[in-house]
Order: C-alpha cells, then structure tokens, then sequence
C-alpha cells in the first residue's frame, strides 16, 4: 500500500489515521501511553503458560490483567460515546455475569498473551483515534448503576480518561509484582 499524507492526516489505502493531538489531549494520551508501556512490560519474555500463572495468593495472572484493562479500555471509551447502556446496570448482575466477568482476569485455553497484547494494542488504538476526535473533552455522561458510583454522578470525558489512566497504572503495579514473584524481573531498578 502507498502511504500519502494530507494536512496532518496520513492515509494509507483507504484508511485514514486520526489527527496528531496536541496540548491536553497529547498530555493525557503520553500519560496512558507510559502507563500502558510498562502494563505490557511486565510480559516481556514469557511464555503463554507463564503469563497464565497466580503467582500471589490473589487470582491475578498477567495475561489476565492485560485481558481486563483491553476490556475496561474498550467499555469506558464505548462510555464517552454512548453513555451508560453500554456498560450495563451492575446492580442487577447475576452469578453467570460476576463469573464472566471474572473470566476476564485469566488467561484462558486457547488465548496466547501474543493475542491478548495484540488485543490491547488494538484497544489502545481505538481510544487515542477517540481522544484525538473527539469534539469536546468536556462532554458528560451519567454513570451507570453501580454500588460503587453516587448516583446521579456523571463524567466528562476528560474524567474518564483519568480513570482509564489511573485503573491502567494500578494494574501495572499488579503486574509488576506478579512478574517479580515469577521469576525476579523488575519493570524498574
């Protein structure tokens, strides 16, 4: 494919990257992008059956914790754009749907952490196109029923993103201590 390039937008085939952020946005999006960084860093090296493994007294695994931050990603972005039908109503989940959703926190059979990363790479894609298009940062939404938020709450985009940034670098630490019980490697030092 030829790759051109058109006032700030390249184009490749038929189709067409988001505009290059700036100021706020570009601030927000190098923050997750650091914290995303060293989310993924933590699987540097290992195998699937590596990346499956409870190495703490926790249900936590790595391959798991990329698979629920692409998902939380990918649910808060669809949030900024559609609102709180698209996460559900959390008070009224059943047994089946907390187990699904705990599926979420492992590596199951058949899933590679090369998909589950490639999976999140996609993720990220996806919200930086959104971050970089989206006209107002300030829009808000209602947040969705949950024991967890007040009610009648509501968040801007921006609001958002900080969550998505701060749940981001929460698990990174998770991981990085799941990574060190493994096998001894650190993210840092």
């Amino acid at each position: 494919m030829s790759e051109t390039t058109t006032l700030g937008e390249t184009t490749t085939g038929d189709l067409t990257d988001a505009p290059v952020p700036t100021g706020e946005r570009a601030d927000l999006l190098a923050m997750l992008a650091k914290q995303r960084h060293f989310l993924r860093f933590t699987t540097r090296d290992l195998t699937d059956e590596q990346a499956g493994l409870r190495t703490t007294a926790g249900e936590l695994c790595l391959g798991g914790l990329i698979k629920h931050v692409t998902a939380v990603e990918r649910m808060w972005a669809a949030f900024i754009l559609d609102g709180p039908s698209v996460m559900g109503d959390f008070t009224a989940m059943t047994e089946a749907d907390w187990a699904r959703r705990a599926d979420e926190f492992r590596l199951l059979p058949g899933e590679t952490l090369a998909g589950v990363l490639a999976d999140y790479a996609e993720a990220a894609r996806r919200t930086d196109e959104l971050v970089a298009t989206l006209p107002d940062l300030d829009a808000t939404q209602p947040l969705p029923k949950a024991p967890w938020h007040e009610p009648g709450a509501r968040w801007s985009a921006r609001r958002v993103l900080m969550h998505v940034m701060t749940e981001t670098a929460q698990h990174a630490g998770h991981a990085d201590i799941i990574r060190e019980s493994l096998d001894g490697a650190k993210s840092m030092g």
